[in-house]
């Protein structure tokens, strides 16, 4: 009793677990580098954000690390509703509402063919399916400007040219083989007992994909979500190429407004338009990233 009683003095126990180990030269260090890498990557946003808030007067006087001394939102309205985008002084508002109607669709279309493909490469294997299977894979790998030209004829054969479903087009099929691999990975690590017994029941492709498969296959919903939309909604190739002018997405009329030569630059306009472009990726990563890091690790392991 006494030698227990000397080691249960000698290593108290505590509801938190062990005492934290001393920190020592080496956690320092990395704390600092930790602290410094967070400063380069926020720096350039901080930036923006500071510029956007000044005057001309003080942008010009100033010096560009410092915090405005009266903050105000002046730029950001007339970023939003007033700005010039060429001709026309409407403000990026008009790209916003062109990009959403560019990424929802293209978000739900690539994402739903993506699972149906993951789904039967998976369970409902056929001959070539492996082979199928690289192709996609490949694609992934090459850059998507290689197929701009063969996307412009194509598009302009099916009268989709210059036009939002156009775009929308150029997304699905540029996301496909992501998406594809997704969903593949991911329904590989599902029990496969549960699709014979499935079929043992008599349930068809289709019921077992939306009873079955989908209700198990949040987590990578998810993750194809946010991958998808993100991809969308930042892209300008695809945009400016397929779009038209009537129809440009947001980051298309932000290049035309921090390039144009005729006048004088207003960079906190600019910052502010910038800042605003931004703004539904970084919401979207603050609001699901946790669902995201959770169902990148769902799928990461064959169950």
């Amino acid at each position: 009793m006494t030698t227990m009683a000397a080691h249960a003095n000698r290593f108290p126990a505590t509801a938190a677990g062990p005492a934290p180990a001393r920190i020592g030269p080496a956690r320092i260090g990395l704390y600092v580098f930790l602290l410094a890498s967070a400063c380069v990557i926020l720096m350039p946003i901080y930036v923006m954000i500071a510029t956007a808030l000044k005057t001309m007067s003080e942008i010009r006087g100033g010096n560009v690390l410092l915090w405005p001394s009266a903050p105000d939102l002046v730029a950001w309205v007339k970023a939003w509703s007033g700005a010039c985008i060429g001709l026309e002084c409407t403000g990026i508002h008009v790209g916003f509402w062109n990009s959403v109607r560019i990424v929802v669709p293209s978000v739900i279309l690539a994402v739903l063919l993506g699972a149906v493909n993951g789904y039967c490469l998976s369970f409902w294997r056929f001959r070539g399916a492996n082979l199928m299977f690289g192709v996609m894979l490949f694609a992934i790998f090459i850059p998507y400007q290689v197929f701009v030209f063969p996307m412009i004829a194509i598009a302009a054969r099916l009268g989709l040219y210059g036009k939002l479903a156009g775009v929308i087009l150029a997304h699905v099929v540029f996301g496909l083989p992501i998406m594809t691999l997704m969903f593949r990975n991911y329904f590989a690590t599902l029990p496969p007992e549960l699709f014979k017994a499935a079929r043992v029941d008599g349930a068809g492709f289709w019921r077992i994909f939306l009873e079955i498969m989908m209700p198990m296959a949040k987590p990578i919903v998810v993750v194809a979500v946010i991958w998808q939309a993100t991809a969308s909604w930042n892209d300008y190739l695809l945009g400016l190429v397929f779009a038209g002018r009537e129809n440009l997405p947001m980051t298309a009329q932000l290049n035309l407004l921090v390039s144009a030569e005729m006048g004088a630059h207003e960079y906190n306009v600019d910052m502010a338009a910038t800042v605003q472009t931004a703004l539904i990726p970084l919401i979207v990563y603050f609001v699901s990233g946790k669902w995201f890091a959770r169902g990148i690790a769902a799928g990461a392991v064959k169950g």
